[in-house]
């Protein structure tokens, strides 16, 4: 195996095998920022098994607390016009160059959907918090099947996010927020060198037995 290649699945009756193929599959997962995803992303078949892994996130109450907006290529210019639009109110001097370059971020990403969390109400059983945490944990389950295809993928906010147009062209209700978008497709020039990840000793301690 080399660090450019996914080895392939293995038995799943075989323990081992299936935590050293797990292993590699995180391992392999990196973001590749949209500019750098092109085309072919996953066809009808492979975005259904994308979507079906987030079903897999844990999620107190069986509530479902999350959604994800799929932005096909003939949306793309309502979601460009939001991003031009987001940058002359935070910034009324922009210039033409760089209202252009708003929205070319909606073109970039051959597969992009929005994610949105339902926080609920004060005071529910199922804090906003828990919500928040079943949305990551779906978010990811679709990046680890996307890497397991062969694709690259990256998670992308920014400031527009939370503005009225964004919140009017998805229809948010009153207790939902986007989370972020998730941009899926083939990276160009094959992958980066891996970047340094941070050991256990760095965000492991254990709880004290004694005050």
């Amino acid at each position: 195996m080399t660090d450019d290649v996914l080895p392939a699945p293995p038995d799943p009756v075989e323990a081992d095998s299936c935590a050293q193929w797990a292993w590699a599959l995180i391992q392999h997962r990196q973001t590749v920022l949209p500019l750098w995803l092109t085309e072919p992303g996953p066809d009808a078949a492979q975005l259904d098994t994308i979507l079906r892994a987030a079903a897999a996130a844990p999620d107190h109450g069986e509530l479902v607390p999350w959604r994800f907006v799929l932005i096909p290529a003939a949306a793309r210019a309502r979601l460009a016009e939001v991003f031009a639009q987001a940058l002359m109110e935070r910034d009324p001097v922009a210039t033409a160059h760089q209202i252009a370059q708003a929205r070319q971020k909606a073109f970039r990403a051959p597969l992009l959907m929005l994610a949105v969390v339902r926080t609920g109400a004060a005071g529910d059983e199922i804090p906003a918090i828990e919500r928040v945490i079943s949305a990551g944990c779906a978010i990811q389950n679709m990046l680890l099947m996307a890497t397991a295809m062969g694709f690259a993928s990256a998670l992308t906010s920014g400031k527009a996010l939370p503005l009225s147009g964004m919140r009017a062209l998805f229809t948010l209700a009153d207790d939902e927020q986007a989370l972020c978008f998730v941009n899926i497709g083939t990276p160009l020039g094959g992958r980066k060198p891996a970047r340094l990840r941070p050991l256990p000793s760095q965000y492991v301690s254990s709880l004290s037995p004694d005050p």
